[in-house]
């Protein structure tokens, strides 16, 4: 079973129709959408939910120094900036039986190198899908939706004397 999601102008989506949003949105009404199928044995088959490969690679993404966060993709804009919570939102994976390609969608922090942070997060988020998930990772997209500027320290006067 393939679940992949095919994009305009991309030759990745050459597979069977999409059966579902592989893009981290939630899984459809189908109890077979979303899922991808890792491995088959004697007992039965293990499979993985779309949303999990796109939470792993989210967290690998903000765990490295310099990403500040993600966002929503082209739709979403800087203005929709996303912390923790829901990381799978900046994320789009694209998922066969055995292989997996990845779109991330990050702000970098102000004052980084923002070639070396980009590899950094495309060999942090293959690395641990692959160890995660079994998955053979054939590429990681990052694109750089923004920098976040430093904040200036507020220092509150106080109102009396």
């Amino acid at each position: 079973m393939v679940d992949a999601e095919h994009w305009p102008g991309d030759e990745r989506g050459a597979g069977p129709a999409p059966s579902g949003d592989a893009v981290g949105e939630g899984m459809g009404a189908d109890a077979s959408e979303g899922f991808i199928e890792s491995q088959e044995g004697e007992l039965g088959e293990v499979r993985i939910a779309n949303e999990v490969v796109s939470t792993i690679a989210g967290l690998a993404a903000v765990e490295v120094e310099g990403v500040a966060g993600m966002t929503g993709g082209l739709a979403g804009g800087i203005a929709e900036m996303l912390g923790r919570r829901n990381l799978s939102r900046g994320v789009r994976v694209e998922v066969g039986q055995h292989q997996a390609a990845i779109d991330l969608f990050i702000v970098i922090q102000y004052g980084v190198r923002i070639p070396d942070v980009a590899w950094k997060v495309q060999e942090n988020v293959k690395r641990q899908i692959e160890t995660m998930t079994g998955l053979e990772v054939t590429e990681v997209n990052v694109h750089v939706q923004g920098v976040q500027l430093p904040q200036p320290e507020r220092t509150e006067e106080s109102r009396v004397r």
